[in-house]
């Protein structure tokens, strides 16, 4: 009778299943930051990569299957209980506790690299599902907006790409250079763009007096001085374009260096390669940037020499690693010279600056 009465001055005290799961938005949200920060866990036992793989899989397939029992419980009238909302809310946190628990067990050892990408999974998922929850906070049942909550919410699309995430820190560090090739690839060619359509003569060549008229407010005209290049600006672009080429054949030439003679045990030398380029890309746009009219000598000088200090470290790194295995027989000396030459012509054309 006791147990009776005290099961149900429980019951009386559940919280309405809204408000539960507010407080499960915010529950989920004080996880971040601690996986953000959070180091491995100490253990004695032997890492076993297939077994590890494996839990972190059958961890975000239980995540989505979570989202989606969550989903539909609260995407229809009437709403769940208090009883049965509790029930839910407690597997839901259980089961994301369960895949950062996973993601913790992960070694140092086993790379920083791949560490970051599991990292990033997990708190994609993380995240995904707090969003889920505050979604159906806002939005009322049986809305149409509900239907595309399983399609579209971000925490399914986390849990897919679980599987998707490189299994050892040199096809890890493999997918992060290619992410850096892909970046300065597409800042080269929107740097090319711009000085294709910035052309400070563009509007010249019409003859019509109506075509030039219609041309006053174009980017390029000559009318608006502060929107086109001079040509000292002209001048100064070439070497800047040629010093991002060579930026982009640098990690080119690094990641074709990683494919081939990358080991997997090597994993801090794979890891210092990895940090080292990935400072390369934040480097070109910070020199794209500058080069755009109306342009400051001074700035395109610091920023293209901030770079060439990072592609030395780059170059001089790969060389020193595993992956060269000839480093004076290789390409690194040709490309440090024509990085070097690339920065001596920047000095000279904006040597004014500085006097």
């Amino acid at each position: 009778m006791a147990s009776e009465t005290a099961s149900a001055a429980s019951v009386l005290t559940l919280a309405p299943p809204l408000e539960q799961l507010r407080h499960l938005a915010a529950e989920l949200r004080l996880l971040l930051p601690g996986v953000r920060v959070g180091e491995a866990r100490e253990t004695t036992e032997e890492f076993n990569r297939e077994v590890f793989w494996r839990r972190l899989n059958e961890a975000a397939v239980k995540v989505s299957w979570e989202a989606t029992a969550l989903t539909t419980v609260f995407s229809r009238l009437p709403l769940p209980s208090p009883q049965e909302t509790q029930r839910i809310s407690e597997q839901v946190c259980a089961a994301v506790k369960a895949i950062i628990a996973v993601y913790y067990s992960l070694p140092k050892e086993q790379g920083i690299t791949l560490r970051k990408l599991v990292r990033s999974a997990t708190l994609d998922i993380v995240d995904g599902m707090a969003q889920l929850v505050e979604v159906l906070l806002i939005t009322p049942p049986q809305s149409p907006e509900n239907s595309n909550l399983i399609s579209y919410n971000n925490v399914w699309v986390a849990c897919q790409q679980v599987p998707q995430i490189p299994k050892d820190n040199k096809a890890a560090a493999l997918l992060m250079l290619t992410k850096s090739v892909d970046f300065v690839k597409d800042a080269h060619e929107e740097m090319e763009q711009a000085v294709e359509e910035c052309d400070p003569y563009c509007g010249l060549l019409n003859d019509s007096e109506e075509d030039n008229h219609s041309n006053e407010d174009v980017l390029g005209f000559p009318s608006n001085r502060d929107l086109y290049w001079s040509e000292e600006d002209q001048e100064l672009i070439i070497p800047c374009l040629a010093l991002v080429r060579s930026s982009k054949a640098c990690l080119k030439k690094i990641r074709i260096l990683v494919a081939e003679n990358g080991k997997k045990d090597q994993v801090a030398q794979l890891d210092d390669i990895v940090d080292i380029s990935d400072e390369i890309s934040p480097s070109v746009d910070d020199l794209a940037l500058s080069i755009y009219p109306p342009m400051c000598h001074l700035t395109v000088r610091i920023n293209s020499a901030k770079l060439v200090s990072v592609l030395r470290k780059a170059l001089e790194i790969t060389k020193a690693s595993h992956v060269t295995p000839q480093p004076e027989d290789s390409w690194i000396p040709l490309l440090i010279n024509a990085v070097d030459h690339c920065m001596n012509r920047i000095k000279e054309l904006t040597q004014s600056e500085i006097l």
